[in-house]
């Protein structure tokens, strides 16, 4: 009879959760029988397991060494902790590595959670499913073909997993902990930063990539032609419109010549070297089909290299190579490639290899190549015989620390000659470390959206930090592109104290989103929305607004449970209360302590530089207070709470009601803040509760909004604010 493990349920939490500050997959298990059945107990368990996924290794688990986990499987372990485990094995080799998982009962017997860091949520979700079916078969003794489940999430990792270029630029946000939104599933369109401080890319190309530039530098002989009357060394050439028109221009400018369209990238359609009518009609039929007009221009000998150039510097610099084959007199041009060059481990399909697999006859410049030489895919070279393969499109080769400063300055200016603010310089040259002029080279392109691949994983040389150049670029040094986010949860009147904060952010002139209860807000005017967005949804479409410069945004703690937060880190963090748990079963959160883990999540997530504004009213809630990175205000409706003295003798601020007035004790001075008797504030009060006005008033401070403000705010916000 086959082991069976029940996938109960498999959900993507999105943003900060009550496991980990990242993005998670958490799925619900039922092992069934095997609760009874430790991995020590099963024969041949661990053998299969380790010759299956030898990499199993290096998981430390709570050993916290190499080997860990593989001791915890010989001493006995359970089957969702092994899944746990296989799934983290699956994506490191499937290229998405991943770090965190954790797995732990629930209080249903056989019933465990399973979290692990989910980078790719489609990605994650078919590891954890060919997890379950790998470890079925260890334990039935089946055979399963680990190679085509890496094969299949690999596909999958091209699929929709970020490409390398836009990863390396996201890592480096990261890094330098920027915020990111990724704002289409499956594509390198990426928001960094929030509301009104966000920049987005698209690979590598920003928001501040001109249109005009891009145009520009898709027309080669209008980039040729500006290059030069701005001093820019560039081959002399022109637009042609038929074989007979380009070999007049070619006999015009001398051969040899090259040919190539006038708008492709990536050296699609080029032909270097052309020395004969036959070669230049050849050419010109391939650079026709890549293109919409053909060009002709001077051949420059030397090597072709590839420039990068950001924020009017460059920061990386590759050298091309030559493919070649040498024949034996045996095997056909097609069997060499394969033997000589596509054997060569950097080259491969997916993006994450430097160099191309190359295909025949489908690489139409090799096939081009080749006839020059008299040679088909199917001919056999004479033995010893050495055959030019590929001439472009190889950049191989780190030369950062080379690159002369005279070709460093002429590529800067190419760059703003076009005016790309991320450009990748095109330049043919005997040495790069010596001046263009001297040796004659030229610039021969200025490419929009270059690949930072070539930088990233040179086949030789060491890798470039491209991606901190670019995020540098556009997010100067202590620069960190966030906007003030005021999180609120729990669940006593959160809606409320959201839209209080927002409308006291709204009177202190900050243009303020408000997402509470499903529902948006921009300045305090509700905004249409399509449908019902979920409290993630809603948080999210708050920080994707350009025109917000503070945001507040309720979370309840089904939305964490069930989503996670909608944003990475919040400056002020507002947690009404800590009850015990009710309507959670389906989360199994049953008691208090569980609720608590919960709820944590608002507390951890606030910055250093932040404040956590806790009710002290409710024991487990001011609990928190330790959970926090940065200050912490409490608030009571009792001026004689037991933690007052203390919380201020410590430094923190207090909110409370005190003879007759709303009132924040710090160090040894009480201020009044707002009258209590005032109409506006009783009608508040009464509408709300005298809870909610206090956790608004205690995140107004933090935010080191005025007391004047604050007590305008609240003595006429039963009247002004909508929804309350």
């Amino acid at each position: 009879m086959s082991t069976t493990i029940e996938i109960l349920r498999l959900r993507h939490l999105r943003g900060p959760n009550l496991w980990t500050y990242r993005a998670a997959l958490e799925a619900v298990l039922d092992i069934g029988a095997l609760e009874d059945r430790p991995s020590n107990t099963i024969e041949g368990l661990y053998e299969r397991l380790t010759a299956w996924l030898p990499g199993l290794i290096e998981h430390h688990c709570g050993v916290g060494e190499r080997g860990g986990f593989l001791q915890r499987l010989r001493e006995g372990t359970w089957a969702g902790h092994i899944m746990e485990h296989i799934a983290i094995e699956l994506l490191n080799l499937a290229g998405l590595p991943t770090g965190f998982g954790q797995t732990r009962s629930t209080d249903q017997r056989g019933v465990y959670k399973l979290v692990i860091r989910a980078r790719q949520w489609e990605v994650a979700r078919q590891a954890v499913l060919d997890a379950r079916d790998l470890l079925c078969a260890a334990i039935d003794g089946r055979a399963y073909d680990v190679a085509a489940a890496v094969k299949q999430l690999k596909a999958l990792v091209d699929r929709w997993a970020l490409g390398p270029s836009t990863a390396a630029i996201v890592d480096a946000a990261t890094a330098r902990r920027i915020p990111h939104i990724r704002l289409i599933e499956g594509g390198n369109l990426v928001q960094l930063g929030y509301g009104a401080q966000l920049k987005r890319i698209w690979t590598a190309e920003t928001d501040r990539t001109s249109a005009i530039a891009e145009g520009i530098s898709r027309d080669k002989d209008l980039t040729k032609r500006l290059l030069a009357e701005c001093g820019v060394p560039v081959p002399e050439g022109r637009v042609v419109s038929s074989v007979d028109d380009a070999w007049d221009a070619a006999q015009d400018i001398g051969l040899p010549v090259v040919v190539k369209p006038t708008d492709a990238n990536h050296a699609r359609g080029v032909s270097l070297d052309v020395r004969t009518r036959e070669e230049l009609a050849a050419a010109y039929e391939l650079a026709e089909r890549e293109g919409s007009e053909v060009q002709v221009e001077r051949y420059i000998p030397g090597t072709e290299h590839r420039v990068l150039v950001v924020g009017g510097r460059m920061v990386a610099a590759s050298r091309g190579e030559c493919a070649w084959i040498t024949g034996d007199g045996v095997h056909t041009v097609r069997q060499l490639i394969e033997r000589d060059i596509n054997s060569d481990p950097r080259r491969g399909e997916e993006e994450e290899y430097p160099l191309d697999t190359i295909r025949l006859p489908e690489n139409r410049d090799v096939m081009l190549e080749l006839r020059r030489q008299g040679l088909e895919p199917d001919s056999v070279p004479a033995a010893g015989q050495r055959v030019l393969v590929q001439r472009t499109g190889l950049l191989t080769d780190d030369v950062t620390d080379l690159v002369h400063p005279d070709i460093a300055e002429l590529t800067a200016l190419a760059a703003r000659v076009v005016g790309l603010d991320i450009a990748g310089i095109d330049l043919v040259v005997q040495d790069i470390s010596r001046p263009m002029a001297e040796q004659g080279g030229a610039i021969v392109e200025v490419n929009a959206g270059p690949g930072l691949l070539p930088h990233l994983k040179p086949a030789n040389g060491k890798p470039r930090p491209v991606g901190e150049a670019i995020v540098a670029h556009l997010f100067p040094p202590g620069v960190a592109g966030r906007i003030p986010i005021v999180g609120v949860s729990g669940t006593r009147a959160t809606a409320a104290v959201a839209r209080l904060i927002g409308w006291l952010l709204h009177r202190a002139n900050l243009a303020t989103g408000v997402a509470c209860e499903g529902r948006l807000y921009l300045n305090m005017q509700p905004v249409p929305t399509a449908g019902a967005p979920s409290a993630w949804e809603a948080g999210q479409r708050v920080l994707m607004n350009r025109c917000v410069q503070a945001a507040v945004i309720e979370s309840s703690p089904r939305s964490i449970l069930d989503e996670g937060l909608a944003y990475d880190r919040c400056l002020i963090g507002v947690v009404t209360d800590v009850p015990v748990p009710q309507g959670l079963h389906d989360h199994y959160i049953t008691t208090q302590e569980q609720m608590r883990k919960v709820l944590r999540t608002q507390v951890d997530v606030v910055l250093p530089e932040g404040c956590a504004v806790l009710n002290a009213d409710c024991e487990v809630c001011a609990g928190l207070a330790e959970l926090s990175d940065g200050a912490v205000l409490l608030y009571s409706e009792r001026p004689d709470h037991l933690l007052r003295a203390e919380h201020v003798a410590q430094g923190g601020r207090f909110v409370t009601v005190e003879d007759g007035h709303v009132v924040v004790a710090q160090g040894g001075n009480v201020q009044p803040l707002v009258p209590v008797q005032h109409a506006g504030v009783q009608a508040l009060v009464q509408r709300v509760g005298l809870p909610a006005a206090l956790a608004a008033t205690g995140a107004a401070l933090a935010l080191e909004l005025s007391p004047e403000l604050i007590r305008a705010g609240l003595e006429v916000a039963a009247a002004e604010v909508p929804d309350l």
